[in-house]
């Protein structure tokens, strides 16, 4: 029995994919990579010893500036003070921030601070030399952690960065198949000139270089947006792809590939779009509220390209307002197409 139901609803979906000769796919959003298990214990464990220090140093100055090898007079155990409200800062700061980052490289900063504050100790008449010289090494070592930290930090920060803007990347990708050669169809979509006679939310696009061409589409809210984008890959007959250059409104990227139908029944035309919408996943919302969903539009471009290679227009739909929704009802196309 459940074999039957299977066959049955690959049956549906085949029968169900051969209305207008287009098959659609719901756009996939890229899912951001998951995080891998928590590593920051060396932050954490710099934030504590930090606090630490810094409540020792504001607490007891005497007693530091003793174990460190330099004179407990009112000069030192202020300028202690001070560096004790420092480290708390930082300390508080690693602890309570998700991407501590920026307070371990105030940390380190603040460690070359120290560094030279004990290297000017060493060279004057500092009671104990040799603790100087251990607190010197002890400091240097600590450096050491909060250099490798910040700088891993930094990194895991840039790549979580990366990862988040590929998150909202829409990647959509439509086929329809069209009785005409692909020589045919490679002509026509190559001059990109073409393309608003088919694509409805283009409003023109200027053919600008060899390689280069200048879009101009709508948005949502009667709104337009801009962009320049050259042809990354150009293999005649077979396949054109192109992305969107830098300082686009909407960054963006696609290729369309010409394969010949089995039987000799046209040629096979497979659509591939990345999209990053303004504001990401909001901004996508706000275009489908709009009724303007890339997906949408995708799909329609593709079903009006498909009209355009066959019949030389595009036949729009009939439809009607049933006070909840839009009716759409099959395409017509004109008497005397359907005539001959």
């Amino acid at each position: 029995m459940t074999a039957t139901n299977t066959l049955v609803g690959r049956a549906a979906r085949r029968v169900g994919g051969r209305g207008n000769g287009v098959a659609q796919r719901r756009p996939r959003t890229r899912s951001p990579v998951d995080g891998s298990k928590d590593d920051g214990w060396l932050a954490r464990g710099l934030g504590w010893f930090s606090i630490g220090l810094g409540l020792a140093q504001v607490v007891a100055p005497r007693d530091v500036a003793r174990s460190i090898g330099v004179s407990d007079d009112d000069r030192n155990r202020t300028l202690l003070r001070v560096v004790g409200l420092r480290e708390l800062a930082c300390g508080v700061g690693i602890l309570t921030r998700r991407r501590p980052a920026a307070w371990l490289w105030a940390r380190v900063a603040g460690d070359a601070m120290d560094l030279a504050l004990l290297g000017a100790a060493l060279t004057s008449n500092a009671p104990r030399r040799d603790r100087v010289a251990a607190a010197t090494v002890a400091v240097a070592g600590v450096t050491a952690l909060d250099v490798i930290d910040s700088v891993r930090l930094g990194r895991h920060a840039g790549a979580t960065t990366g990862r988040a803007r590929r998150s909202r990347v829409l990647e959509m990708r439509q086929s329809t198949t069209v009785n005409r050669p692909a020589e045919e169809l490679y002509r026509f979509w190559h001059d990109f000139e073409n393309l608003p006679r088919f694509m409805s939310h283009l409003q023109s696009v200027q053919v600008t270089g060899d390689r280069r061409s200048h879009w101009k589409a709508k948005a949502p809210a009667g709104t337009t947006v801009e962009w320049d984008a050259e042809i990354t890959e150009d293999r005649p007959n077979e396949r054109i792809a192109w992305r969107s250059l830098e300082g686009a409104d909407v960054d963006n990227s696609g290729s369309v590939q010409f394969v010949p139908a089995p039987g000799g029944r046209g040629t096979e035309v497979h659509v591939e779009l990345s999209y990053d919408p303004p504001g990401g996943p909001l901004g996508a919302w706000v275009a489908k509220l709009f009724g303007e969903a890339p997906d949408q539009q995708v799909f329609d471009d593709l079903r009006h390209f498909k009209q355009v290679m066959e019949t030389g227009e595009v036949v729009l739909s009939d439809s009607s307002f049933d006070g909840s929704r839009i009716v759409q009802r099959p395409a017509q196309p004109p008497a005397d197409i359907a005539r001959r």
